[in-house]
């Protein structure tokens, strides 16, 4: 808006510099110099006491809000140029007064508009109800109203074109907000200067066709479009769920045509909903046109696979809980030995021993000598990266002074191990025995791919005899012989753990930089991707991510000659105090069940704990 003054002098003058302004402040009145003059307002022109800055802040919010939001209709862009043009201010040490006339012109009755045309017919409006709870709600996956269950060829019924509610002067309100500056050099900021329509729970979203400027005085209300993104939702599953179902019939013609309506439909759900709808769809995509990834024991693979790892567990708490859990089961199962071999399955980058390994030697009566021994895959560089491993732990047992020993084992799969490499030398000439211990985190369930590798594999343990034996896994079952059931139960399962990255923080801590809690949360996303598309894509010795549910893996370890160790109650509040030191993770939830521990998001269970020993004769 123009603002023009006089000066001291009374000359008029179409703006100052700031050299100016200090000085018509040093020749004010010296009634005026007794009271505080705000200097930012006054190098701008503007002379504003102190004490009336929030009178006139309060004054120029309602300026902004009337001006944007009620005051002037919003088809009436012709008032507003009027007011822009032709509004002149005399007087910048008067500018609480200024705003006063301002706001006395906004509120005076508009111009009268040329009468409009008679409104549409009325149609009738879908209305979206509120979605509540968190990304693994049930409301994504009840029966969707828009199925056709008995169709044959699995197509989604046409989706209805959005309706457009009629004109209505109550309609201004749901529009985004119009903003204008008022030029020159006030400016006032305020809540309302940024408004969002998909914040907080929202599910709907509002579209406004702006019509052409020069049209604006006389055109009459646009109709709002509402989209319902709840209903899309449905849809979406409904198009998943479908795809997955003529997958299993064969029926790949029907399944293309609705694996292409996919990224449509996810592109209006929020971030999780979205991620994991653009994941299944790669996933069934690769089924439908026969692209299978790359099998997980290459080595390349094996590489990366490590890599997401350790963004996974610094992402969330789901390894550190199982780290926690197994160490606390194998702790009390090494009270009072002197000499202790743990065996662990799949020891990644080690990052679950140096806790253990602080407990023992703080033990009452000094730590035991502690022997470890790590599996893990071969490396495509031809590194022992094994090794590295093993120098790194060894550096740290002899800072807290632990009698550390470490050997390796490379092996593509665990069922290529026999009894022989996991016995110490010479333990026969030794007058106390080592305690065993053998440790597997999501590890197991790819045993399943090979028809008799479990079976070895516990075959080989109950030989070296350990006095426990930890087991971590996927609360799931992705490994039925039905394609839908098992692809319905992986999209309830990943929907929840998703929801639980988005909604549970990136676990980092307030020193930790934001770009690397964002990294590990991408990386994490592509760590769960991957094991999606295992799931879904692949089928028969590639099909590794068989994940199986506690009371199935009870029913394999005790038919292989195991029964359960109690983890106690002691395991399960130092558990829950992990959790509660882990930012943004009021959502997870610890449980007992049977004697194991169960980490979950809400009330979905995620991932078990449970401890193992040799059954009694």
């Amino acid at each position: 808006m123009k603002r023009e003054y006089q000066d001291a002098s009374g000359s008029a003058a179409g703006g100052s510099d700031l050299g100016s302004s200090k000085d018509k402040m040093m020749v004010a009145p010296a009634g005026e110099q007794d009271e505080e003059v705000d200097e930012l307002l006054a190098a701008l022109g503007y002379k504003v006491r102190s004490s009336d800055m929030a009178d006139v802040a309060q004054k120029l919010e309602q300026l902004e809000m009337a001006m944007g939001m009620g005051g002037v209709p919003a088809a009436d862009d012709g008032f507003v140029s009027h007011l822009a043009a032709d509004t002149v201010h005399y007087n910048p040490s008067d500018l609480s007064s200024w705003v006063e006339s301002m706001l006395s012109e906004l509120n005076a009755p508009p111009p009268p508009l040329p009468p409009a045309p008679a409104p549409p017919a009325p149609q009738l409006v879908s209305t979206s109800s509120t979605v509540t709870g968190g990304g693994s709600g049930a409301g994504y996956f009840d029966p969707p109203p828009a199925v056709d269950s008995s169709s044959s060829t699995y197509a989604l019924k046409p989706i209805p074109s959005p309706v457009a509610a009629p004109a209505d002067p109550s309609a201004d309100s749901a529009r985004e907000p119009k903003r204008m500056r008022t030029g020159g050099g006030s400016t006032s900021s305020s809540s309302s200067s940024s408004s969002s329509m998909g914040g907080g729970g929202a599910r709907s979203a509002v579209v406004e066709a702006a019509p052409p400027a020069s049209a604006a005085a006389n055109a009459p209300a646009v109709p709002v479009v509402v989209v319902d993104t709840q209903e899309a939702g449905i849809r979406l599953v409904h198009a998943l769920l479908a795809c997955a179902e003529a997958v299993q019939q064969e029926n790949f013609s029907a399944a293309e045509a609705l694996v292409k309506q996919i990224p449509m439909l996810a592109s209006s759900q929020g971030r999780a909903m979205r991620k994991v709808a653009a994941y299944f769809g790669e996933a069934l995509a690769r089924r439908v046109y026969r692209f299978r990834p790359a099998p997980d024991s290459s080595l390349l693979d094996a590489a990366f696979a490590d890599l997401l790892h350790a963004h996974f567990y610094e992402s969330c708490p789901y390894l550190k809980f199982a780290h926690f859990t197994a160490n606390q089961a194998i702790l009390e199962a090494f009270a009072g030995c002197r000499r202790v071999h743990v065996v662990d399955f799949g020891i990644k980058q080690g990052m679950q021993w140096p806790a253990l390994l602080q407990a023992l030697a703080l033990r009452p009566g000094g730590p035991p000598s502690f022997r470890l021994t790590g599996v893990g895959p071969p490396q495509p560089d031809e590194t022992d990266a094994l090794q590295q491993v093993g120098w790194k732990l060894a550096q740290f047992a002899h800072t807290i002074r632990v009698d550390f020993q470490y050997r390796g084992l490379v092996a593509a799969t665990l069922a290529d191990l026999e009894p022989f490499m996991l016995q110490p030398e010479g333990e026969e000439n030794d007058e106390e025995p080592e305690v065993i211990a053998v440790n597997s985190v999501f590890e197991m369930h790819r045993l399943l791919a090979q028809p008799g590798a479990l079976e070895k594999v516990l075959g080989t343990v109950r030989a070296v005899r350990p006095k426990i034996v930890t087991v971590v896994e996927q609360e799931a079952n992705h490994n039925s012989g039905s394609f839908l059931d098992r692809f319905t139960q992986s999209l309830h399962y990943y929907s929840t753990m998703f929801d639980s990255l988005e909604g549970g923080g990136s676990g980092q801590s307030d020193a930790s930089p934001g770009a690397a809690a964002g990294t590990d949360q991408v990386m994490s996303e592509v760590y769960l991707g991957r094991q999606i598309c295992n799931v879904v894509a692949c089928e028969g010795a590639e099909r590794t991510e068989r994940h199986e549910t506690l009371v199935q893996w009870r029913n394999r370890l005790g038919r292989a000659g195991f029964e359960p160790v109690h983890l106690g109650s002691n395991a399960y509040k130092q558990a829950s105090t992990l959790l509660a030191l882990f930012a943004g993770g009021d959502g997870y939830r610890v449980e007992e069940k049977d004697g194991c521990l169960t980490l979950g998001w809400h009330t979905r269970p995620l991932i078990a704990t449970s401890a193992w020993r040799l059954a009694a004769a």
